[in-house]
């Protein structure tokens, strides 16, 4: 069972998952996040790799995180590239991830990619007001990924804020289930966490009756 979780910078994406995570038993549920599918930069120079636009579609390598996503469907181990967003490089290292009966993918723009939406199973969208979706972005990259506060906010301005508009927003018709203020929204992770814990039963009988 694919699961896919979207929705804007900061809106809480990865807290619905991680609070998904903690009410189901891990040991079944895999969590393949997007940001570790961004585009190796390490031919370009630093100077430059500072300028690209990592919130359009074209910044993810999409035909990579398809396959693993196919190869985990099917039941297959993948090796999860390891990405490094201060140099905006992956690392030489990968983590190899082991199929499971649930596989959670996470980012802003999976559901853009028709292939990706056609794996998934579920679609969540998690939908947080703009304001506190930048102070969070805000916290998260100066805290984390090493940026100064101008940096950010040049960046919000000149792609997040527009490609959110042109992309992410739109993308939200494709949502089965879409949940307001994210991990904070107590009914919302809930219901997701009870569909889920039924399908991991649902596999375990089926694994127990073939054995």
């Amino acid at each position: 069972m694919i699961i896919g979780i979207c929705g804007g910078t900061g809106s809480g994406k990865t807290t619905v998952a991680r609070r998904i995570l903690e009410n189901v038993n891990q040991e079944h549920v895999v969590y393949l996040p997007q940001d570790s599918y961004y585009r190796n930069l390490g031919d370009m120079p630093l100077s430059l790799r500072h300028h690209i636009n990592f919130d359009h579609p074209d910044a993810f390598d999409n035909d990579l995180f398809v396959n693993h996503v196919r190869a985990l469907k099917a039941g297959e181990p993948i090796q999860m590239p390891i990405y490094d967003y201060t140099t905006h490089t992956r690392r030489t290292e990968t983590r190899q991830i082991e199929a499971k009966p649930i596989v959670m993918v996470e980012g802003i723009l999976i559901f853009n990619d028709a292939r990706l939406r056609e794996a998934m199973d579920v679609k969540i969208f998690v939908e947080t007001a703009d304001d506190l979706r930048f102070v969070r972005r805000l916290k998260r990259d100066v805290a984390e990924r090493g940026r100064s506060v101008e940096s950010v906010i040049s960046q919000y301005l000149e792609t997040v804020r527009p490609m959110h508009q042109q992309f992410v927003e739109p993308s939200k018709r494709y949502a089965d289930v879409i949940i307001p203020e994210g991990g904070y929204n107590e009914v919302g992770i809930d219901l997701i966490t009870g569909k889920i814990r039924s399908q991991i039963d649902i596999e375990l009988a089926k694994v127990a009756g073939e054995s």
